[in-house]
């Protein structure tokens, strides 16, 4: 049980702390480049760290429903919370990569800096979404076991 406690939080660090790394740090201090930088870097950085999401998301699943397995179908409400908003996280993220970031990548090597905003925005609207529900699965992990 140790083991999937420690793989949980090591993936929902590596993934929510990204996130706010990435939104509440990087994505400011960026403002300094030309926006034709601006998207080539986020591109190539998004493209590293969502590398990262895949391998927290695979940690965070497996250890959640190996977690949730030995309760023996007895979790408290705040697990199965957490586990709901884990799945939507994890949806928004797959749509993410699979539409907004593939375009963004697209238009950026296409020189196409209009569309590849565009794809940007999206993403930054969708990470700024992922992130609260993030911290609020955070605030529920810690403050469950005290409520229940």
């Amino acid at each position: 049980m140790l083991v999937a406690k420690l793989f949980h939080l090591l993936g929902l660090t590596i993934w929510v702390g990204g996130m706010f790394f990435a939104h509440m740090a990087l994505r400011p201090a960026l403002a300094v480049l030309h926006p034709e930088q601006r998207l080539v870097l986020m591109a190539s950085v998004l493209g590293n760290f969502f590398i990262w999401v895949w391998i927290a998301i695979a940690l965070v699943l497996g250890s959640g429903l190996h977690l949730m397995a030995l309760m023996g179908g007895h979790a408290p409400p705040y697990v199965h919370a957490m586990a709901g908003i884990g799945i939507v996280m994890m949806l928004i993220f797959g749509h993410i990569f699979f539409a907004p970031f593939r375009r963004l990548k697209l238009y950026a090597s296409q020189q196409d800096w209009d569309r590849a905003s565009r794809a940007l925005g999206q993403i930054r609207r969708l990470v700024g979404i992922n992130l609260c529900l993030g911290l609020l699965t955070i605030a529920l992990g810690a403050l469950g076991p005290l409520m229940a």
